[in-house]
Parts: structure tokens; C-alpha cells; sequence
């Protein structure tokens, strides 16, 4: 279950990429722009003043996050990407930071843009941090007992997740895409007990939340805080430095 409050304590850290992403798009007047995962509708509200004559649709498989998109004003639907297709008008497609949870997002790449009009945009941006020390912690963690018994299988592998920019690039232009592809790493300044926990709590630790209790979930947090603490010490100041690497994608058909 995701938890929109949870994911919206960092906004502001999570809306940079978004916000580096569509700068990049290079479409004047689309008719149909479409967010893909669009979490709780904060970014997705700036599509609206980026292009104030399109159509925005907007796509997330979380109930919890279609709720509080609605409550922003987004006509958000509820769906797994997996299932979506494009309108005959879409001229833009995007998805922030949804794609590394669906492993055949490749595949689902190439087939949008085969199914878009010459001219058309696709653009995704995805994490490239599933070797940073936040997730080889919870990974060594998930690997000891009694944790390795309740998170066997779970979905926090370090490779095949995502791939590289020059992946993506040549999976695209053998679509018939013109593509632009690049990774930056963000230094996010955090403040807090536990910063990086809290940040992952929103996100990459909802795996293993869905598999334990409330009193395990308290245990595997209070055990993971020592390994994160080490992996990212704070400042004397109080600021912790948190460098988390994305992954962009922007590519147009035909």
C-alpha cells in the first residue's frame, strides 16, 4: 500500500527529476499528455500549465494515490500500466519514477512508441540506486534470519531492474525512436534522526512492509537504522548527504 503523506515528505527532493524530465520534451501543442503512475497528483498538476491545451490523463495503481490525485484536481484512473494504451490524439507519454516496479517495462517501452503517431513523445525517469548502500542495508538485513524466512522472494534485487542509459538508447532507437538519455545523481540534503530511512520508507521499503506485521515492521526498522546510520552519518550540523542516481529516458517516434 502506498502512502501518499509518507511519499509527499520529500516532495520537493522527488519533484526535481520530474521537473528535469519535462524540461526535455520538446513537444509545442500536444492534444493528450499522459502520466503514467502518477503518484498523488502533485506533479501531474504541472502539465496543466506546461501545456494548458492538452488533455492530461493520468494513471496510478495505488487506490490511495488516485484518491489523493482526485483531491488535487487530477481525473486520475485507476490501472496497471501493464493494460494501458494510448488514445489515437496522445502526443506525450510520461512516467516518473514508476517503471522500475514493472520488470517488462522494456517491452512496454518499445511498444508504446510503436503505437504512437510519428512525432510523439515518450519519456520515463527511473531509479539507479539499487546498488547504493540504502538498498545493499536492506538487502543484507532481508538476508538474515527471521527476516530471510518472511522476505524470501522479495522484489529488491540489485540487477536487471533498470538499465543504463545507452540501454535504453539503443533499445529505442531500434524502435525508431530519436532518443536522448542520461543519468544524473542527486546530492539530497536530509535533515532528521533517520533521514535515509524515513526516505525509504515512502518507497523502496513498501515490499517488505507489505510482508510483515506492525510489532516486525517496528523490529526490522529499529535493526536497519544502525546499518543506514553507518552508511550515511550525519553531519555535526545535523545534515545527512544522500546521493541517489536516476536514470532518463527521452525519446520521440518516427
Amino acid at each position: 500500500m502506498w502512502n501518499p503523506e509518507v511519499y509527499l515528505s520529500f516532495a520537493d527532493h522527488r519533484g526535481r527529476p520530474f521537473v528535469d524530465l519535462v524540461a526535455r520534451i520538446g513537444a509545442d501543442a500536444p492534444r493528450r499528455v499522459v502520466d503514467l503512475g502518477c503518484g498523488p497528483g502533485n506533479l501531474t498538476t504541472t502539465l496543466s500549465r506546461r501545456w494548458p491545451s492538452a488533455v492530461i490523463e493520468a494513471w496510478d495503481n495505488s487506490p490511495e494515490m488516485v484518491a489523493a490525485a482526485r483531491e488535487r484536481g487530477v481525473d486520475a484512473e485507476l490501472g496497471d500500466v501493464r493494460d494501458w494504451t494510448p488514445q489515437p490524439d496522445t502526443d506525450v507519454v510520461l512516467s516518473n519514477a514508476t517503471l522500475h516496479w514493472v520488470s517488462e517495462h522494456p517491452q512496454l517501452l518499445t511498444r508504446w512508441a510503436a503505437a504512437l503517431a510519428p512525432g510523439s513523445w515518450v519519456a520515463m525517469q527511473v531509479p539507479g540506486n539499487f546498488d547504493a548502500p540504502s538498498h545493499e542495508s536492506v538487502r543484507r538485513l532481508a538476508n538474515e534470519e527471521p527476516w530471510a524466512a518472511l522476505l524470501h522472494g522479495i522484489p529488491f534485487a540489485a540487477d536487471n531492474v533498470v538499465e543504463t542509459p545507452a540501454g535504453y538508447a539503443g533499445l529505442l532507437t531500434d524502435a525508431g525512436c530519436t532518443v536522448d538519455a542520461w543519468e544524473t545523481t542527486y546530492v539530497h540534503e536530509l535533515t532528521g534522526d533517520h533521514p535515509v530511512l524515513d526516505w525509504i520508507t515512502g518507497t523502496a521499503l513498501r515490499p517488505v512492509r507489505s510482508r510483515l506485521t506492525d510489532a516486525q515492521w517496528d523490529d526490522f526498522r529499529a535493526e536497519l537504522i544502525p546499518l543506514l546510520d553507518e552508511a550515511y552519518p550525519a553531519r555535526p550540523d545535523g545534515r545527512t548527504f544522500f546521493p541517489f542516481r536516476r536514470v532518463f529516458v527521452v525519446a520521440r517516434t518516427g
